[in-house]
């Protein structure tokens, strides 16, 4: 494939990524790995990832009030997070990922049936520190494995019952600490290279501009309709997951 249709492959990607990301405030990483995969290694695609994902996950988390207050709750889970990447990127054995993207794309639908069927978790108070130190390490070890960063902190940041804005901030805080972690693991590999830096510009603009379409969409939607649509999604999501996995 020459750079022109690289190029515009990957902005058609980042440019539906990004209105799935706007709308329910995760998936810009699983829709458009997803689909570069389908022309270069998950690697490489990683690594165009970077700078989108950093920049629209910091707009998200900032893109409201509170904010030294949402890091306090979130501490534990963020420092997990970085070490669980660590533990990822220096610790687990090298080598191909599709089983392990299948069961995280299984339990994502999983996880998906039981919100849109009404079962809702919650997480005590008290449990916060110990448990959410406990999903950080998790969702940075299979962030290293799949450079998806869903499981299992966006079940447990959903389980913090933060109400429909504060829920998008806190995800786009989680994966901020996500997409920085997973670019120093990818550097460690040596997988960043320059020869990625348009394709990573382009990445950036199309994503950019998805996301505020899917915002504009999300601004107009009631709290529950925005709730069967978070869930729809993680569904979507999680099937994309799992299908890619096996095929």
């Amino acid at each position: 494939m020459d750079s022109i249709a690289m190029l515009a492959t990957t902005a058609g990607a980042f440019l539906l990524a990004g209105l799935v990301k706007g709308v329910i405030g995760l998936g810009l990483p699983t829709v458009a790995i997803g689909l570069l995969g389908l022309l270069m290694t998950p690697a490489q695609a990683a690594a165009i990832l970077v700078v989108p994902s950093l920049v629209t996950n910091i707009w998200q988390f900032v893109a409201g009030g509170e904010l030294l207050a949402l890091v306090r709750r979130m501490w534990p889970m963020l420092a997990g997070i970085a070490l669980g990447t660590w533990i990822g990127a220096v610790l687990l054995p090298s080598g191909s990922s599709a089983q392990a993207t299948v069961w995280l794309g299984v339990a994502l639908a999983i996880y998906a049936g039981l919100g849109l069927i009404k079962v809702q978790f919650s997480v005590p108070p008290h449990a916060e520190l110990w448990l959410g130190l406990v999903v950080g390490i998790a969702t940075g070890a299979i962030t290293v494995a799949t450079a998806v960063f869903a499981l299992p902190a966006v079940p447990y940041i959903q389980a913090l019952k933060f109400e429909r804005d504060r829920l998008v901030q806190a995800l786009g805080l989680s994966f901020t600490v996500s997409t920085v972690t997973l670019a120093l693991a990818l550097y460690h590999a040596g997988e960043m290279h320059m020869a990625l830096a348009w394709p990573s510009l382009v990445a950036l603009g199309t994503a950019l501009l998805g996301m505020r379409l899917g915002q504009m969409v999300r601004g107009r939607v009631r709290e529950e309709t925005f709730r069967l649509w978070f869930f729809l999604g993680l569904l979507a999501l999680g099937l994309h997951l799992a299908l890619r996995g096996v095929l």
